[in-house]
């Protein structure tokens, strides 16, 4: 059960030694054989990653998924083969013919490691600097887990107890976001993450001397975390004792994150190649192969050269991880036995399922008052908080204007922070002025499991946040946004604050779904549906943006269907009132449906059959098979209007040749947002004089 280190003493044997030659030249081939990829990195760290996944790491390669396990985390996804080696050898499913089937059209071993492709892959990593942030984030959720199930339990006697691994290079610790998640990381005083540096001085421009002249290890001194050098052996290549010791006093320091410099010398041992720019991005040419495998005692003649030696020693991670696994069911038996009501929440939990009686906490909001949707969903995430334990989340700063605070009472800080309500395991996570990281920390989190999370920021901010993302729905991950201020009526903070392009931008995404309700039921209404969607099953989850008001707007009656993405809202009506076939039809969205509203009003007055379709979500409303979209939006209704404050690029597929939209195709202004809105034509008559407009080209 313990994760606490029993030993000091690796044990390192001529046979381990090969493993690690034998990774280093598979690597070698497999980027000759394409012609292209990343081979100097993966030939440099083999010794670092053999020591994790064959002597530090807690993993059953037969149960990839195990909660027990401990993560690793390639954050210098470009050198994926220093991944697909090790879990080739250790027998996670890969085999030597996948080597061979690298960077190629469907095979396990994409040119980046891809979370839900490949076996024992637990994150996409590739974007450089997401990985380190990926990591900071599941070992948020590691902590949160045990607050969870077993609080109580000693640290490192707990089955939830476990390690997060990760390998960053140079490139990754360049980019902006590594330095924000490792802030957070240091801040958090998270002991249970452990990056390893790979030092090589080498990028793509050749020496780091070119662009980086900072002490990094000081720099993580100054983030708090525990900071250690492993100096290579004398021939250069890296040292697995010296590494293997440094892990162990890492596992040691519980209240900082630890930072591992490992001095390496990239494309090691290769005569000519080491320790240069080529050797990085480039196949290293049959010559350098060749003259590698002579150097390291392999026949230069052959290719993927494995010993049933070396392979029947490496698999032998097999029988270790059922071991492993056996010695934590026992544990987490013991556990189950002593805490029931927990154990029955893990289950409940860990199956994606959510507590019964859930939906009636939601709140219901009167009609005709005005609420902003911002404020609403502050609601629904104080009334889902009682009863929804493994949802947690907050924001990147702007608590108080996002209104994403599950719980005033339950910060999530570690133990030594002064905050009255600092709470190891607490709910409301304060990410910092850090959206970038925040989005892969959420990543992070969603990947780990069991539990549910959710962060905040302005709408416009979501630039800062745009690659991660992109991986969240690259990787089909249930995480969810609330992007908050979402259009020119935020008002007098101005252009840079207010989003014009950024709702087409991120439609764009695919795989994201977009959610801007128009009202304060809508809004729990969408909650309920992205709880409801939630599911750990690879390709069915998506994550959510969550596009919320800052100004009040008018609430209407719920509707069930605002589900379903776009519904009717108001339909048109005779001259008697009675509902009949619309003329037009006006679409709108989020603060803007209370202009159709207006607009309809007008046009009925005037004689104008016309139907109001709020449409919250274009992504949900697609999933609708065509007879619910054509009951909604009929074929046959040519005059139509979609009205949105931002630039209109989604509508023209919905409105069509005779349609018109009322859309922000500029930069805003510093004003009062009804000022605005007024200013650009946002209003119930330009909507109505649009809709007239749509009316006469349908006819012509």
């Amino acid at each position: 059960m313990s994760t606490k280190p029993t030993t000091t003493d690796l044990e390192w044997t001529e046979l381990d030694q090969r493993a690690v030659d034998t990774a280093r030249v598979l690597a070698a081939d497999a980027v000759q054989k394409v012609g292209n990829g990343h081979p100097g990195t993966a030939m440099s760290l083999a010794p670092a990653a053999y020591t994790l996944f064959q002597k530090v790491m807690r993993h059953d390669p037969a149960d990839a998924e195990w909660t027990g396990r401990d993560r690793f985390v390639l954050s210098a996804g470009h050198s994926s083969l220093t991944l697909y080696t090790q879990l080739y050898l250790a027998g996670f499913g890969l085999e030597l013919d996948d080597l061979k089937a690298f960077r190629t059209w469907g095979s396990k071993t994409p040119g980046h490691p891809e979370y839900g492709h490949t076996t024992g892959v637990e994150t996409t990593t590739g974007p450089l600097g997401q990985g380190v942030a990926n990591a900071v984030g599941m070992a948020m959720a590691a902590r949160y887990e045990r607050g969870l199930f077993d609080p109580e339990t000693a640290l490192g006697e707990s089955p939830f107890d476990h390690f997060i691994y990760a390998i960053a290079g140079d490139g990754c610790l360049q980019e902006g976001i590594s330095g924000e998640a490792s802030s957070m990381a240091g801040h958090q005083k998270l002991g249970n993450l452990v990056l390893l540096w790979d030092d090589n001085h080498i990028s793509i421009e050749g020496d780091t001397e070119t662009a980086v002249s900072e002490d990094t290890m000081k720099r993580y001194e100054a983030y708090g975390w525990h900071v250690q050098r492993v100096a290579p052996k004398p021939d250069g290549d890296l040292d697995p004792e010296a590494l293997y010791d440094a892990i162990v006093e890492a596992k040691k320091v519980t209240d900082k994150p630890s930072f591992i410099a490992m001095r390496s010398i990239i494309a090691w041992p290769a005569p000519n190649a080491q320790n240069t720019e080529a050797a990085h991005g480039s196949a290293l040419g049959d010559d350098e192969v060749a003259a590698t495998k002579r150097v390291l005692g392999f026949d230069p003649e052959k290719t993927f050269e494995v010993s049933d030696e070396v392979i029947a020693h490496t698999r032998e991670a097999l029988d270790r991880g059922a071991q492993a696994k056996a010695e934590w069911e026992k544990g987490f038996a013991a556990w189950r036995t002593a805490n029931p009501e927990r154990a029955a929440e893990f289950d409940r939990i860990s199956a994606a399922e959510l507590p019964k009686g859930w939906e009636e906490k939601l709140p219901a909001f009167e009609t005709g008052k005005a609420v902003a949707t911002r404020a609403a969903s502050g609601k629904v995430l104080a009334a889902l908080g009682a009863v929804v334990p493994e949802l947690w989340g907050g924001s990147a700063d702007l608590a108080g204007s996002n209104n994403t605070t599950i719980d005033k009472t339950s910060s999530f800080l570690p133990e030594g922070n002064p905050l009255p309500e600092a709470d190891p395991y607490g709910r409301t996570i304060h990410f910092g002025i850090r959206e970038h990281s925040m989005a892969a920390e959420m990543n992070g989190i969603a990947l780990h499991g069991n539990t549910r999370i959710y962060g905040g920021t302005f709408l416009v901010f979501s630039d800062y946040m745009r690659n991660s993302v992109r991986l969240s729905a690259l990787m089909h991950l249930p995480v969810t946004y609330v992007w908050t201020h979402d259009s020119v009526g935020l008002g007098e903070d101005g252009p840079t604050h207010q989003p014009v392009e950024h709702l087409a931008s991120l439609r764009a995404i695919p795989g994201l779904n977009v959610v801007r309700p128009a009202d304060a039921n809508e809004t729990a209404i969408a909650w309920r549906e992205i709880l409801k969607r939630y599911t750990k099953v690879f390709g069915k989850g998506a994550p959510t943006g969550l596009v919320l008001t800052r100004q009040g707007v008018p609430t209407y009656e719920r509707n069930e269907d605002a589900a379903k993405g776009g519904y009717v809202l108001f339909e048109a009506e005779g001259p008697s009132g009675q509902n009949t076939e619309p003329q037009v039809i006006l679409i709108g969205t989020g603060s803007e449906v209370q202009l159709a509203v207006e607009a309809r009003e007008e046009l009925q007055a005037a004689g104008v059959p016309t139907r109001v379709v709020s449409m919250p979500s274009v992504e949900w409303f697609e999933e609708q098979d065509q007879g619910y979209r054509d009951s909604v939006l009929p074929p046959s209704v040519k005059a139509r209007v979609a009205v949105e404050a931002g630039i209109g690029l989604t509508w023209h597929k919905y409105v069509g040749d005779a349609g018109r939209i009322v859309s922000l195709e500029h930069f805003g202004a510093s004003a009062d947002g009804k000022v605005l809105f007024k200013e650009f034509g946002f209003t119930g008559e330009a909507v109505a004089a649009a809709a007239r407009e749509s009316l006469a080209a349908a006819q012509r």
